[in-house]
């Protein structure tokens, strides 16, 4: 058996399937899923596209700030992450001091797959969505390279390997998962 001793933070690009296999990994862990973007409408009273469309991207990004400094303060957990949470300094530095971060590095062809026929992005809502995935893609992959682990998803992994596979890499790491007796 293990102990979660950090709270392990998912990130990556949308589609990358943060949600699905974070929510597979608390439960193997034993221990909460968390989500970031459904703390931030909770607080918020409203839907994300709502928050960036009446107060903007930077708003949002505060507030985001704000619950994933709160979150990271609580007991260990498994929390997914917006796409763009870890490019802002503050939220690495604050996921360095009190989780990790597990990036799940897909490519652009998966995520397109993924994310073409959801109504809930806003950041897709282009006129060539495809492109402007392809460029937040490139934008981002020097800023997700900088997390503590990395996990690469494939179409062929059920999101159960996937956790099975993120669970190894944590393995690797004493400071965040400890074996107990049992």
């Amino acid at each position: 058996m293990v102990r979660l001793k950090k709270t392990v933070v998912m990130i990556g690009m949308m589609g990358a399937g943060k949600t699905a296999v974070g929510t597979a990994l608390s439960r193997m862990l034993k221990v909460p899923f968390l989500d970031s973007d459904e703390e931030i409408v909770r607080a918020a009273s409203r839907s994300i596209p709502e928050i960036f469309a009446r107060d903007g991207e930077a708003f949002f990004r505060d507030r985001e700030s704000e619950v994933i400094g709160r979150l990271l303060r609580g007991a260990p957990c498994v929390l997914s992450t917006g796409g763009g949470a870890f490019l802002s300094a503050r939220n690495r530095d604050l996921i360095r001091e009190a989780g990790i971060s597990v990036w799940l590095r897909a490519d652009l062809d998966l995520l397109w797959q993924r994310v073409r026929h959801k109504q809930n992005r806003p950041l897709l809502r282009t006129a060539n969505p495809r492109e402007t995935l392809r460029a937040l893609y490139e934008a981002r992959m020097p800023v997700y390279a900088l997390a503590d682990l990395v996990v690469d998803a494939s179409p062929d992994y059920a999101v159960e390997q996937m956790a099975a596979r993120v669970a190894e890499a944590l393995k690797s790491r004493a400071d965040v998962l400890e074996e107990v007796g049992g």
